[in-house]
């Protein structure tokens, strides 16, 4: 009977640890186009924001299902960094695909996008929130059924006329936003750390607006 028990109370045990662990998995998505056309273009600052991190801790992507993949870990934490191959309007069939495999719960995914609504380089970190009519948002909203979702919006101005916003995003930096990019991709790779072990309230604390 006590070895019985024994047997039982260790796998609870091994459950426990394993809940644990996954409290410490995270699933970060930059979205964007694939393809050469859209490489340096502003709706791809997720990928921009990933591709810098990736740099940085010399990882390198792997092309698996949905998206390119590499796997970051820091601080005890294991952090999923997740370019989508669905192009923009299918963005949440690749999260919801990596959150429900990996089993990482909805609080820890951080999605990277652009925010036409912010000045260049103006970083804000979101709970939650609408999609404001960007269409990689508005999907991910609709493949898990929520809009309560981290999202970290990249400031990417509104220097557009009327009926031009398409051309805008899909069009590439000027000069003097090239000069400044490095230090708003440093920026965001802190965030993006901090938000894996700092937390969420911290992380908007010290980085929205900034």
């Amino acid at each position: 009977m006590l070895s019985i028990f024994r047997k039982l109370f260790s796998r609870t045990e091994e459950k426990e640890e394993t809940q644990e662990e996954l409290m410490k998995k995270f699933l970060v998505a930059g979205l964007g186009n694939i393809g050469p056309k859209y490489h340096n273009t502003r709706h791809n600052i997720g990928f921009k924001v990933l591709d810098a991190l990736a740099k940085e801790e010399n990882l390198t992507f792997e092309t698996q299902k949905l998206g390119d993949l590499t796997t970051y870990k820091f601080k005890g934490r294991t952090i999923l960094l997740l370019k989508p191959s669905t192009y923009m309007n299918l963005s949440g069939k690749a999260v919801r695909y990596w959150l429900e495999k990996e089993k990482i719960p909805l609080e820890n995914l951080l999605v990277v996008t652009d925010d036409i609504n912010l000045p260049f380089g103006t970083i804000r970190l979101k709970a939650k929130g609408s999609a404001g009519g960007h269409n990689g948002l508005k999907d991910i909203e609709t493949q898990l059924n929520t809009s309560k979702y981290c999202r970290f919006r990249f400031g990417v101005g509104a220097e557009f006329g009327k009926g031009r916003q398409v051309d805008y995003v899909l069009g590439e930096w000027s000069n003097e936003e090239e000069s400044a990019m490095q230090e708003r991709l440093e920026k965001g790779i802190t965030l993006i750390k901090s938000f894996a072990t700092a937390g969420l309230a911290n992380t908007m604390n010290t980085f929205n607006g900034k």
